[in-house]
């Protein structure tokens, strides 16, 4: 062989490396899986997405490992929700060493600030009345006597909850890897309109079904508080034995509160989440004879099915709601 030949096929190697590194998906993680999911749907083929707390994890307990700190360093784009949701955020990407944009997704959305909540429940509900006080359309009412000192702040992170808020949040993520990546940018600003007309029809949809159930019947019960911006967006009213992380633990009065709100509303069924323990609604429905009406997603998606997609996830929701509370 020439060595005219050999340093031909040199140089062509080296442009195939190139073009073949120049095409290499942008390496993205994500923090937990809803939020995977949408990087996924926006990115498409130009991303590679790797999500720290996975489909049925509890971000609230999350214990970042040295492989997470690895992923996280090595990225070329971190998306987190925001809001106090992941308390282990700091403390991860000072350990990783990670010096690329952090992308909040839930930057511009107007938070449900519990501090005000706490104002508007500081007397107890003897009956129910969405006129008196309350700045939303849902009471939001549970024991934060276990809740001080989480760290969670003074606002809801599950913001995601509400479709409306999941389309900021694809304008964040849009916008983020279009910085990041402009040479796809028509591809992800496509991507990401396909993806909010979709969550418009399904916000619709949403909003149609939920308004089906008869009013006295949509009192939405779950393990912990996460789904304020659900009832909110959607008509219904949240009670929950604990606040918003999974791992408090409901006082004897609380709990006690909880059961005569029950009682007194006649609330036609409990639901579990995805990755709670099913322990405390089953204690609710024993002492209360109101029955499991299923399981929804909150926090995490499904690692299979429906729900293993955000979208997926509120339609699985709301089957779940509107079979439960119906007449």
């Amino acid at each position: 062989m020439s060595k005219s030949f050999t340093l031909l096929l040199g140089a062509a190697a080296l442009t195939l490396s190139g073009a073949a590194r120049a095409e290499a998906p942008m390496s993205v993680v994500a923090s937990f899986s809803i939020l995977g999911d949408m990087v996924e749907e926006v990115g498409g083929e130009h991303v590679d997405v790797t999500t720290l707390v996975g489909p049925d994890g509890d971000a609230h307990v999350f214990s970042p490992s040295p492989t997470d700190a690895r992923a996280v360093g090595e990225a070329d784009l971190f998306v987190v929700n925001g809001l106090h949701f992941e308390g282990w955020l700091d403390r991860l990407v000072e350990a990783s060493g990670y010096e690329g944009p952090v992308v909040v997704a839930s930057r511009g959305i107007d938070a449900l600030s519990f501090d005000e909540e706490r104002e508007e429940r500081s007397s107890d509900h003897e009956g129910h009345d969405h006129d008196a006080g309350h700045d939303h359309d849902h009471d939001h009412d549970h024991d934060h006597s276990e809740h001080a000192g989480h760290d969670h702040g003074p606002e809801d992170p599950h913001a995601w909850q509400d479709l409306q808020n999941g389309k900021q949040y694809v304008a964040n993520i849009r916008d983020a890897l279009v910085a990041a990546d402009p040479e796809h940018a028509a591809d992800y600003r496509r991507n990401a309109e396909q993806y909010v007309g979709a969550m418009d029809t399904l916000d619709a949809e949403v909003h149609r079904r939920i308004g089906a159930i008869p009013e006295a019947n949509r009192v939405l019960i779950t393990n912990h508080d996460a789904f304020g911006y659900f009832a909110n967006a959607y008509g219904l009213d949240v009670l929950s034995p604990v606040g918003l992380s999974t791992a408090a633990e409901p006082s004897a009065a609380g709990m006690a509160k909880l059961i005569e709100q029950i009682q007194a509303r006649n609330v036609k069924a409990l639901f579990l989440e995805n990755m709670t323990s099913p322990a405390l609604l089953e204690q609710l429905a024993d002492e209360t004879g109101v029955t499991i009406g299923g399981t929804l997603y909150a926090g995490a998606l499904a690692a299979e099915g429906e729900a293993s997609t955000y979208l997926g996830m509120f339609r699985h929701n709301v089957d779940t709601l509107t079979e439960a509370l119906k007449d």
